[in-house]
């Protein structure tokens, strides 16, 4: 990693004046677009499919259908992004997420629910995580790792703020007046702070920095291939974790308040966690953090799973688990500029992170179909901490020459 930076910053992409404006906007956009788009949905399901009598395995696969969609047009607007910057595809991406909840909220069955859900996937894609950690990379250069660090600290907080606040909204309102406020709150917030703080000029591709070749070249090479596989599995492992908390409290005999304390808490665990990660990375290697980082997911995942209590004790875990949870997004975010280097980060972030996006598209249905044969969500977190194993075990393979 030092000497991608450097040569960064000796092409003149490491060292910029950086726009005052992004880093504050991109942080306050990221608690709301991931607190109203994704974790609102797990507090409310209860609710939704009391109300409706849809099945909690049909609202989900609804959801896990944005994902999907939000997977697939995630890799053109990886190219768009390294051409233009982020300022079109995130407000356009945030006036649609708002639209797209006002159809959920207002969808008189569970084929418009679903229709619905598939709009907001373009809303995720355009909104989450992938095109700001390419705005914060391009424009930061070579102290992006502290640039990504605040952002995903700040975004860490998305469940901390809005899980238990939906189920405050929940306790007053309906399922559906709930996600009428959370899409006006959606607007109101990220519609001008992307589109007026995100206005700074696009800086020109380094034309060093990656000397592995083209993206259809690093896409192809093992390393990649064993890193896609890899993260994908985890972040099988780690969306399913997080969609599946507020039941195994419920099953562990905690109430819906106290889950979703225990998911808001989580997401807390995930903000102090990633206050670790950039010492993490001076003090080891590219592949020596993978491996450990995915083992660690594995293995709170597996004392979810195996402790049966008692509530206080299963919060700490939820906590521990959302520490390990915010390492591995920055390990994600810093996967492709720590291994090739930054000149295509926009591309090869959107081709790594497409199937990691499918795998968190398929988690939830897959976790919530998965509790009935596997009799209990207990066994299922089991069940997904040897998925996380077998992804570290993988992620030995994904050493290159410029990852340590």
């Amino acid at each position: 990693m030092p000497s991608l930076d450097a040569r960064a910053g000796v092409t003149g992409t490491g060292v910029r004046s950086h726009p005052p404006a992004v880093l504050p906007a991109l942080c306050l956009t990221q608690i709301t677009s991931w607190g109203i788009l994704y974790y609102a949905f797990p507090v409310l399901l209860p609710d939704i499919t009391a109300a409706t009598g849809w099945s909690a395995t049909a609202a989900t696969a609804a959801f896990s259908a944005a994902l999907l969609v939000s997977a697939l047009v995630g890799l053109p607007l990886g190219r768009v992004l390294d051409r233009r910057g982020p300022r079109a595809v995130m407000t356009t991406g945030s006036v649609l997420g708002a639209v797209s909840l006002l159809a959920v909220a207002a969808a008189p069955n569970l084929v418009v629910f679903g229709a619905a859900w598939l709009l907001a996937g373009p809303a995720m894609a355009a909104t989450f995580y992938h095109p700001a950690f390419a705005a914060l990379t391009r424009w930061w250069g070579a102290h992006r790792v502290r640039a990504l660090t605040v952002v995903t600290l700040a975004g860490g907080l998305a469940s901390t703020v809005f899980a238990p606040l939906t189920a405050v909204l929940a306790q007053e309102l309906s399922w559906r007046v709930t996600y009428l406020v959370l899409a006006v709150v959606l607007a109101a917030v990220t519609v001008p702070a992307h589109a007026l703080a995100l206005r700074a000029p696009w800086p020109p591709a380094p034309t060093a920095g990656s000397s592995a070749g083209t993206p259809v070249q690093v896409a192809r090479s093992r390393p990649f291939l064993l890193l896609a596989t890899a993260l994908t599995l985890s972040g099988f492992a780690v969306y399913a974790v997080v969609i599946g908390l507020v039941p195994l409290m419920l099953e562990r005999g905690a109430s819906t308040t106290t889950a979703a304390w225990a998911l808001g808490l989580s997401g807390a665990g995930q903000t102090f966690g990633r206050t670790l990660y950039a010492a993490l990375a001076r003090r080891t290697g590219t592949t020596t953090r993978t491996v450990s980082l995915l083992a660690a997911g594995g293995a709170t995942t597996a004392a979810l799973g195996l402790v049966p209590g008692p509530v206080p004790l299963l919060v700490a875990l939820a906590v521990l688990a959302g520490m390990v949870r915010g390492n591995l997004t920055l390990l994600q975010a810093t996967a492709v500029s720590d291994r090739w280097g930054t000149a295509h980060y926009g591309s090869l972030s959107a081709i790594l992170a497409a199937p990691v996006t499918i795998a968190a598209a398929l988690a939830p249905w897959a976790a919530a179909a998965l509790m009935g044969p596997f009799g209990g969500y207990p066994h299922v977190f089991a069940a997904l901490a040897v998925v996380s194993a077998v992804a570290a075990v993988l992620a030995l393979g994904t050493r290159v020459s410029s990852g340590a």
